[in-house]
């Protein structure tokens, strides 16, 4: 997999332009998908233990659990790396290395997305944090679109 190519092609294809607001893109998003989003934030789950976020997708619709921060950014970038899983189609398939008998109740797709989540180095995690970041690269050019921000210092 050629990840820029790939985070290149996955970006174009939301067509939102070189920059967007959030609410833009969770509403692509969820459009795309067909189901509707959620963004939830728990407060038991502390990113110092290693979970940032997770995705979890029901039959009522797909949740980004994330983990609560003092940094607005840091917060949105758990949000945007989750999003770019599902962007990526990293939630699409349903091959999953552990048996079904250890976690009958938890659906196989999202088995799998939470018990890969450890190899940090996978491609597909790579991939997801490039688009992360050319994702809130384009919400801060919104931001500075729409600020005054041009006119002082332009």
């Amino acid at each position: 997999m050629n990840i820029e190519q790939t985070v290149s092609a996955a970006l174009a294809g939301l067509q939102l332009g070189n920059t967007f607001t959030f609410d833009n893109l969770r509403h692509t998003v969820q459009d795309r998908r067909h189901r509707r989003l959620r963004i939830v934030e728990l407060a038991d789950l502390d990113a110092h233990d290693g979970l940032c976020a997770a995705l979890l997708s029901t039959d009522a619709g797909d949740y980004v659990l994330h983990a609560r921060s003092d940094s607005a950014l840091h917060r949105q970038q758990f949000v945007l790396h989750e999003l770019a899983h599902m962007i990526l189609g990293h939630l699409d398939g349903d091959d999953c290395a552990v048996e079904e008998a250890l976690l009958p109740s938890i659906p196989p797709h999202t088995r799998a997305r939470l018990l890969t989540r450890q190899d940090l180095d996978s491609e597909t995690e790579i991939a997801a944090e490039s688009l992360a970041d050319r994702l809130a690269a384009g919400i801060r050019g919104s931001v500075f679109a729409e600020s005054a921000y041009s006119e002082v210092f332009g």
